[in-house]
């Protein structure tokens, strides 16, 4: 009984020195509006650092808020720009696909204000490259002129997966 007490009181003694709260959660220089992140003590990266990071998004946003994954992605490139890592070594590529395609088309397209434009367009200011996957907009009958400006469509998400993997660019799991 005392064994399990114990590990328990030394696990939330961990946990407490490593705890940030989301007021340590601040604004980055890379996407300022979006992606909020919070500094860790005591981590510091290669001087050399490259980031070449896909990631993969289907989930759509909820109404009236700005799609999670877009923001996740503005969260890496800017953590890493506080971190140290230039912008010229950080290359992020967002593919999208399924019903998180809604979230990248114009306020005329979608017969009101899309909450993840602004975000799109800080993204694509910051050298996000935003891909569509043409099947799915094929599918759901989405023009290119639908589409926020800086999106392009591929052949496929998974095109565009293989061709990214082919340069160097390693999927996020998040």
């Amino acid at each position: 009984m005392f064994r399990p007490l114990a590990t328990l009181a030394a696990a939330a003694c961990l946990t407490l020195t490593a705890h940030a709260g989301m007021d340590d959660f601040v604004a980055g220089t890379a996407v300022p509006g979006f992606g909020k992140s919070a500094p860790v003590e005591g981590v510091s990266l290669p001087a050399d650092a490259t980031f070449k990071i896909a990631f993969d998004v289907s989930d759509a946003a909820p109404a009236d808020d700005a799609n999670k994954g877009f923001n996740s992605a503005a969260r890496f490139l800017n953590m890493h720009a506080a971190a140290g890592v230039p912008a010229e070594n950080m290359s992020v590529a967002i593919v999208v696909h399924g019903p998180a395609a809604s979230d990248l088309l114009t306020d005329a397209k979608l017969g009101h204000a899309n909450p993840s434009a602004p975000l799109i367009a800080e993204l694509v200011a910051a050298g996000a490259s935003i891909q569509l996957c043409g099947q799915t907009a094929a599918a759901r009958d989405f023009a290119s002129e639908d589409l926020l400006p800086g999106v392009t469509v591929s052949l496929s998400a998974m095109t565009a997966h293989a061709l990214l993997q082919q340069d160097g660019y390693t999927l996020n799991p998040f």
